[in-house]
């Protein structure tokens, strides 16, 4: 086969950009051999049940998906019925990044919020949780929170305990989107079920993707009352995978012997490097805090052009200069230095 990129070249962009873990490709060719059932009726997916009980309790049931955008569709479809509704921060990714994907596809209506900082508040969910029984307002069911957040926030295990104790005595359920919960998990260097199970999330998509699996991400039913028909929906959702062995060996091998950890702490601390290497270089400024894997600046626009020559990142607002730049799990100590000093030069320039 041809190698059609430098192996060498890596950029900010995204954490998805990154390649495979070796453990993670090791995990799908153990996976490999002979036959095995297809439709996650297989030894690989049922052995992964386990796998997630040890991290989010006893009551813990994961759905492996195809992608982040089907784990927070199947998970929301699951837990409203037509007439209901999801309250969520403005900036939330199921609200700005999944191409309509929870209105077309799941048919669920959001209702948003402004938030400084992608973080919902009790205070800040109740601007849309009322209108309970009127007839001509969608029914506010479930409250959804990223963590990490879109804007690289982190929430704290009592300020999810604060969200779900509120939600729950206004009878709404809890929804986490968790494509980086791994990163803010080792960002608080706190377990899994402390930023979810115990602190009283319902559902959770559990992500994989940017964490170092080839694909895959998991719908995850923490408490079995707050969604139905998940193997349904996941079916007609089109996200039920022939050959699920290769996903759940994936979600084991990332599981076991703390790789997700690993990762995370891996990319977390390049975010921090990469915010000190360029906080203090003139014409830069770091607005939000740099709380796990993503930086977010604001550049001179030219800088930004000549920059995204050289590295690959996004610019996050068009109208202020400011950019997103994400650390992944095999970024490295000389990937940001080198990036740091592109930066100095462009600056120069």
């Amino acid at each position: 086969m041809t190698v059609r990129h430098d192996p060498r070249l890596k950029g900010f962009a995204s954490d998805n950009y990154a390649g495979v873990h070796p453990e993670i490709l090791q995990a799908i060719a153990d996976a490999n051999g002979g036959h095995q059932t297809s439709y996650g009726d297989d030894v690989y997916t049922e052995a992964l049940q386990e796998v997630f009980r040890r991290h989010f309790g006893d009551t813990a049931r994961a759905w492996p998906v195809f992608n982040g955008t089907a784990a927070n569709v199947v998970s929301l479809r699951a837990m409203t019925a037509h007439w209901e509704a999801v309250v969520c921060a403005e900036t939330a990714h199921i609200n700005t990044d999944e191409g309509g994907a929870p209105e077309v596809a799941g048919g669920i209506k959001l209702l948003t919020v402004p938030t400084p900082d992608g973080k919902l508040t009790p205070e800040l969910i109740d601007r849309q949780a009322w209108g309970f029984g009127d007839v001509h307002r969608a029914q506010p069911k479930v409250v959804s929170i990223s963590n990490t957040t879109e804007l690289g926030t982190v929430y704290t295990p009592g300020e999810i305990a604060a969200i779900c104790a509120h939600a729950h005595d206004l009878g709404l359920l809890v929804h986490l989107d968790g494509s980086r919960l791994t990163n803010a998990a080792a960002a608080l260097d706190v377990p899994l079920r402390a930023l979810t199970t115990d602190a009283g999330v319902d559902v959770l998509s559990f992500g994989g993707t940017k964490i170092g699996l080839l694909y895959g991400e998991a719908v995850v039913v923490l408490n079995p009352g707050a969604a139905t028909g998940v193997d349904y929906i996941r079916k007609t959702f089109m996200q039920l995978s022939s050959k699920m062995r290769f996903v759940s060996a994936q979600f084991e091998a990332l599981l076991t012997d703390d790789l997700w950890l690993r990762n995370a702490r891996r990319a977390n601390a390049m975010g921090r490097r990469l915010a000190e290497a360029v906080r203090d270089l003139p014409g830069v400024e770091v607005p939000r805090p740099v709380e796990a894997n993503a930086v977010f600046a604001i550049l001179p626009k030219d800088v930004t052009a000549r920059l995204q020559k050289r590295f690959r990142f996004y610019t996050w607002d068009e109208s202020t200069g400011e950019v997103r730049w994400m650390c992944a799990w095999d970024t490295t100590e000389d990937d940001v230095d080198a990036f740091a000093a592109a930066l100095a030069e462009e600056l120069g320039a």
